[in-house]
């Protein structure tokens, strides 16, 4: 009988909070649809993670096995951005490359947050790691804590994927406190009419991915892979591959990566102030972010003739195309007949290429 109930005898008080906190999130899944596809598997790795005596955690246990095959050798983060980039179309980029400004000042609460870290007695790498949450990006949030502090690498996963499904509560806050209602209701003009040749958008990820390594070599694995994806979708001749990434490859990565960060989240390292002091920047960070956006915008407007609506601003973040589709609904409240989803679009693929610019800096300037 002892042998029947040593497994209820092990359970503590930290464990069943854990089993909260899982079931917490999948409850945000399934119930909210708040990115369920990361949610969910994290959720209920975190509960697997913190069964006492647990056989999925461990030297044998398949958990620990798919963490260091696919977290610590950084090879789940490369291969979601394989199929990220194959998913992204950035002809609204080609056709508006002035949205490169919006993705690169919605990386303020980056560098903002990194300081605020540094501040409260982190290391300059590990306020590096935390600061990271801000790109929107889980990806690149797993790929530079593994590099720089791979014991905070559970609360910082779970903050960064946590805050991204989280952008619809997050932004509109922040942008209606920023704005006033006529400036969220101002048209921007049109420039989709300008033809984007498949030589350009070949082009465009071979160029990138030279100019980005060469500023940043330890840039090159996250910013190749994710260029790698694109040429596969844009070079017309691979659509078979194409397909299998945005599909095959980016659900089954996913749904390993989900369940193997969820397995960090045991309760002896993620039930401590250190890790409530990780959630709490990485919101700072999502809100600066999302702040220094719209601000940069609200600035280009004393310039500019034809006057930029600063909620695209907030679109400078990586969490495509979350974001993009948030402001479009915020414009649609203002006035129903304004649309400014294209140039959403824009703004939040060059999100997703300055996030990781900015990881592949952080990891060069610190390292």
């Amino acid at each position: 009988m002892d042998e029947l109930l040593y497994g209820l005898k092990g359970l503590s008080l930290e464990q069943i909070i854990m089993f909260i906190i899982g079931g917490a999130l999948i409850y945000l899944a399934i119930k909210k649809e708040y990115e369920p596809m990361l949610l969910l598997p994290i959720g209920f790795g975190a509960i697997l993670a913190n069964i006492p005596f647990s056989s999925a955690i461990g030297e044998h246990g398949f958990l620990s096995i798919l963490f260091n095959a696919g977290i610590l050798t950084e090879l789940f983060p490369i291969l979601i951005f394989i199929a990220v980039g194959a998913m992204i179309d950035f002809k609204p980029l080609l056709q508006q490359p002035f949205m490169l400004f919006f993705g690169a000042a919605a990386q303020f609460g980056i560098f903002f947050t990194m300081a605020m870290a540094a501040i409260f007695g982190f290391s300059l790498k590990e306020a590096a790691s935390i600061g990271i949450i801000g790109a929107a990006d889980g990806p690149t949030s797993i790929y530079v804590a593994t590099k720089f502090a791979k014991h905070l690498l559970a609360p910082i996963s779970v903050a960064a994927y946590s805050y991204m499904s989280l952008v619809p509560i997050i932004q509109p806050p922040v942008v209606k406190l920023l704005t006033t209602s006529e400036e969220r209701r101002i048209r921007m003009k049109p420039d989709f009419d300008r033809k984007i040749s498949k030589t350009v958008e070949i082009i465009f990820p071979i160029a990138l991915t030279i100019i980005a390594g060469i500023l940043a070599p330890i840039s090159v694995a996250l910013v190749g892979a994710l260029m790698f994806g694109n040429l596969i979708r844009v070079s017309g001749v691979l659509d078979r591959l194409s397909n299998a990434a945005q599909n095959e490859l980016a659900n089954l990565v996913t749904l390993l990566l989900g369940i193997t960060i969820g397995s960090t989240m045991t309760a002896d390292q993620f039930l401590n102030t250190t890790t409530l002091l990780i959630i709490a920047m990485g919101l700072v960070a999502f809100v600066f972010d999302t702040a220094g956006g719209v601000i940069f915008a609200k600035i280009l407007n004393l310039f500019l003739k034809d006057k930029v609506n600063p909620m695209v601003g907030a679109c400078g973040i990586s969490a495509f195309p979350m974001s993009a589709r948030v402001i479009q609904k915020m414009a649609q409240r203002e006035d129903p007949t304004n649309f400014i989803l294209m140039q959403a679009v824009g703004a939040n693929v060059a999100g997703q290429i300055g996030s990781i610019i900015a990881g592949g800096l952080i990891l060069t300037l610190v390292k």
